[in-house]
C-alpha cells in the first residue's frame, strides 16, 4: 500500500510539476542519462526559429545547437549542429556542421505525438527526435570521440530551467 501511495504521489507531482513549466524553459533526458536537451527562448517574435534548444553529451560535456522552424505542412522541423561557423555561412558550410536534421514531435503524457508547442505553452511530456541516435552515431562527434552511447530518440521531461 505504501509503494502505491509512494507512486501516486510522485506521479501527480510530476504532472503539476509539468503543468507548471513552459516549453522554453523545458529540460529534458534519455533513458539512459547520456544526453539532456534545454530548451531556450528564441528571444524574438520576428524570428524564423520557432524554438532554440542546447543538448549536451555529458560524458563528454560537449554541447550542441539546435533549432526548430516551423514546416508546411505544419511539423516541428529540427536541426541539431556542431561547432558550426558563425555569421555569413553558405549551405555547404552549415550541412558540414549537422550532426541531425528531421522533426521533432512533442508527445503527452499518453504518448500521442504532436508539433511542439509554442515557447509559452506548457510543455510537452516528452520529445522524440526522430533517427536522431544513429545520425549521432554516424556524425564526426563519434569519430572524434565526443559521444560514445547512442542516445534513444526519445526524451523526457525531467525539469525545468528557472
Amino acid at each position: 500500500m505504501r509503494v502505491v501511495l509512494i507512486v501516486a504521489s510522485l506521479s501527480a507531482a510530476t504532472s503539476a510539476f509539468a503543468a507548471e513549466c513552459r516549453q522554453d524553459r523545458a529540460i529534458y533526458g534519455d533513458r539512459d542519462g547520456g544526453y539532456e536537451l534545454t530548451f531556450e527562448p528564441t528571444g524574438s517574435d520576428a524570428a524564423a526559429t520557432s524554438h532554440h534548444f542546447k543538448l549536451k553529451v555529458l560524458s563528454s560535456r560537449t554541447v550542441l545547437d539546435g533549432i526548430v522552424m516551423p514546416g508546411d505542412p505544419a511539423r516541428s522541423n529540427g536541426m541539431v549542429m556542431y561547432n558550426c561557423p558563425e555569421g555569413d555561412v553558405t549551405g555547404e558550410e552549415i550541412a558540414a556542421c549537422t550532426v541531425w536534421e528531421g522533426v521533432i514531435y512533442a508527445l503527452n503524457g499518453a504518448g500521442d505525438a504532436a508539433d511542439l508547442p509554442d515557447e509559452s505553452a506548457t510543455a510537452a511530456a516528452g520529445v522524440l527526435l526522430s533517427g536522431f541516435g544513429p545520425s549521432l552515431r554516424y556524425s564526426k562527434l563519434w569519430d572524434e570521440g565526443k559521444a560514445s552511447a547512442v542516445p534513444w530518440d526519445l526524451l523526457k521531461l525531467k525539469g525545468c530551467a528557472a
